[in-house]
């Protein structure tokens, strides 16, 4: 579904949402990052209101995870819990997207996946509403990230391939398989070998 006036998706909303946001990390940083992060997650950690916050980490981070909190270099460059999360850009069903609010909500309803808090669905349908929606956010931000890469827009903006982790906090392991469907196998080599050792 598109929206009527512009004919955008919310999928293309997401994905020039994200150029935008890889467009705006800072110069002096960008030949220290070696990982863009897709942090998803939920307004309320409620599946209705799904968004992709974009961001980093850097060659300094590592250094300075490694200097105070942890001793093990596949740890502090790999795992999200060790990487700089706050203060990056937001798309998706945020307040601060209205847009892409918009865009999420109307396709959600046309696709018989949104529902009211007062309305009478039981517990069984609203959990399985609230995976499909889970599942159809995953694989937008899946797309995005292929298409950040097959594009040229991670090239462009950094200069080198680097991988793109997408991981969710409340689903701890499925960074693995996302980061695999998202990205070539030899541009997330590193990240592989570490998970493989866990």
């Amino acid at each position: 579904m598109t929206d009527g006036a512009t004919g955008v998706t919310f999928r293309d909303h997401v994905r020039r949402g994200a150029v935008g946001i890889l467009d705006g990390f800072p110069d002096a940083l960008r030949p220290e990052i070696y990982v863009v992060s897709f942090r998803i997650w939920r307004v309320g950690q409620d599946p209705r209101y799904p968004y992709l916050a974009i961001g980093y980490n850097t060659e300094s981070e590592v250094r300075r995870v490694l200097e105070h909190e942890c001793s093990y270099e596949g740890t502090a460059r790999w795992e999200y819990a060790y990487w700089l999360l706050e203060g990056f850009e937001m798309v998706g069903h945020v307040p601060e997207d209205p847009v892409g609010s918009a865009l999420h909500v109307a396709e959600a309803k046309a696709e018989g996946l949104w529902y009211e808090d007062e309305g009478t669905l039981s517990e069984d349908e609203r959990d399985a509403l609230d995976d499909e929606l889970v599942l159809r956010f995953d694989d937008i931000c899946i797309d995005t990230a292929r298409r950040l890469r097959a594009e040229g827009h991670l090239d462009r903006m950094l200069g080198r391939p680097v991988p793109i982790v997408l991981f969710d906090m409340d689903r701890p392991g499925w960074e693995v398989e996302a980061t695999e469907a998202a990205n070539p196998p030899e541009v997330i080599a590193d990240f592989t070998e570490h998970q493989a050792v866990l």
